[in-house]
């Protein structure tokens, strides 16, 4: 049938233009589309499917962690916001505000809420009074507005989901006890859920987050070479604290301010999925998030079209209770079309049931991360199925990290950087000195900004050296890239 082979010509190749085969996919496998107002998007069912999974798998788990949900307005009075300093000056150029209300001029200006780290530490400051109210453990799920100039869907949009966590804590060790808690919580989910490989490490005192007393980051690498900053915990000290007023009775009977802690990740983890895991014919869904796991296509023809379909709809509702899957017998449309289309949506396996399936008793199953085609015996498919969404959730991380290996490169010098960061991409592992004027000649020179100074130490004992820009002290190897 007509359009079997044009489908996926639709689509940029990856090597052509990245920035376009992404915005080809993201349209093409219906995950969003653009709304009226700028640098907003309507996220289609099958991409919001993707985020209620990683709302259900990431929700678990902090939930299991001790942490309540609960929900703060979306409005904010202006006057929270510039209580503090450093708070209000980092989200200044992205902050909208509203002026009016019910026709009239508002007494105060109120902003969308850009982070709620003012208006939940305005609550906080009246439920905590006592040692015996910490820690206070509360997330939420929400939206956020930051009024963005360049946008780009799931990644930067001038609207997006998150979920946000904030926490209250009567020492400095137990707050950051925390931030790295769940830093490691976000690492393991990306890891193990949307099989992406990460970084864990520290921010600069120039990349961390307005008001924080340390900012932890994961970073990962798509497949362009360019790092994305996949999720953020920040210790914020007692900063907000002593603003806000967070005080608390102690054992000791004296009145002391509190440690907080605030850390979040957002719909960015689906463009992070598309960029990491994507290829030229569309998505590659990891099984454990995939809004389908399993699509059954039978293969029809004028003899045994009442038998294929049958066996397909008994295929559908054998599986129904445990797997998530999708039967297309849409008409008018040829196998090949559908296979194309289920390949854009990177549905992670692919079940094939015509006449000669029938025949052989069995189907034959294609895997969308590999190609591969294999024949499974009916008798088998209860054991075969999630034996092949593990194979090919595994295999789409191992994919990932060895990509990731290959393009991580340490700089002897300056020029070899240079180097690196223009013609080859990918993470640069290079001695930094600890100034903020070597890092800020960096990123002017090479647009490659410091990601994180990593939890691990790095192999190979190459622990410390001369800054790769001043070749002054004794700088710690700290990770680079151009980032989204």
């Amino acid at each position: 049938m007509k359009g079997d082979q044009e489908f996926v010509k639709e689509v940029t190749s990856q090597m052509v233009d990245f920035s376009q085969w992404y915005l080809d996919v993201v349209l093409k496998a219906e995950l969003m589309d653009y709304a009226p107002v700028k640098g907003c998007m309507a996220i289609r069912p099958y991409g919001y499917a993707i985020w209620e999974h990683i709302q259900q798998l990431l929700g678990e788990r902090i939930k299991a962690t001790g942490h309540k949900n609960a929900y703060f307005p979306l409005f904010i009075p202006q006057s929270l916001l510039q209580k503090e300093a450093d708070h209000v000056e980092g989200f200044a150029p992205e902050v909208a505000l509203v002026t009016r209300g019910g026709g009239e001029e508002l007494a105060e200006k109120l902003v969308v809420r850009p982070t709620s780290e003012a208006i939940i530490c305005s609550m906080y400051a009246k439920w905590v009074q006592s040692w015996r109210d910490l820690p206070l453990l509360i997330n939420q799920w929400c939206n956020v507005v930051r009024w963005e100039k360049n946008t780009r869907p799931f990644l930067r949009t001038s609207e997006f989901l998150w979920q946000e966590g904030h926490t209250v804590h009567a020492t400095e060790a137990e707050a950051e006890e925390e931030t790295l808690k769940m830093l490691g919580v976000y690492r393991e989910f990306v890891e193990n859920e949307l099989a992406i490989p990460v970084i864990a490490g520290r921010k600069t005192e120039k990349e961390k987050f307005a008001g924080a007393l340390r900012t932890y980051s994961i970073e990962a690498l798509m497949s362009d070479g360019r790092a994305l900053q996949a999720g953020t915990s920040h210790n914020l000290g007692q900063h907000f604290a002593r603003v806000f007023g967070i005080q608390f009775q102690d054992r000791d009977d004296e009145l002391k301010y509190a440690w907080q802690t605030s850390w979040g990740v957002s719909t960015r983890l689906i463009g992070a999925l598309i960029m990491v895991h994507g290829d030229d014919r569309g998505l590659r869904m990891p099984p454990r998030v995939a809004p389908v796991q399993v699509v059954i296509i039978p293969i029809i023809m004028k003899k045994k079209r009442e038998e294929v379909l049958a066996k397909a709809r008994e295929l559908m509702q054998r599986f129904a209770g445990t797997l998530r899957l999708e039967l297309d017998e849409r008409e008018g449309y040829s196998p090949g079309w559908k296979f194309n289309e289920w390949e854009m949506k990177g549905v992670p396996l692919r079940l094939e049931v015509g006449p000669r399936d029938l025949e052989n008793g069995g189907v034959t199953a294609v895997r969308r991360d590999t190609g591969e085609k294999s024949f499974v015996p009916e008798t088998e498919l209860e054991q075969c199925l999630p034996m092949l969404l593990r194979e090919i959730q595994e295999g789409l991380f191992q994919q990932a990290l060895r990509f990731r290996r290959e393009n991580t490169r340490y700089a002897e010098n300056f020029g070899q950087f240079k180097e690196i960061v223009v013609e080859q991409k990918g993470f640069v592992l290079a001695h930094w000195c600890g100034e903020a004027g070597c890092e800020e000649r960096i990123k002017e020179e090479t647009k490659a900004t410091i990601r994180c100074l990593p939890l691990e130490e790095m192999d190979g004992g190459k622990v410390e050296g001369p800054c790769i820009c001043c070749l002054k002290g004794r700088g710690k190897i700290v990770y680079f890239a151009r980032a989204y």
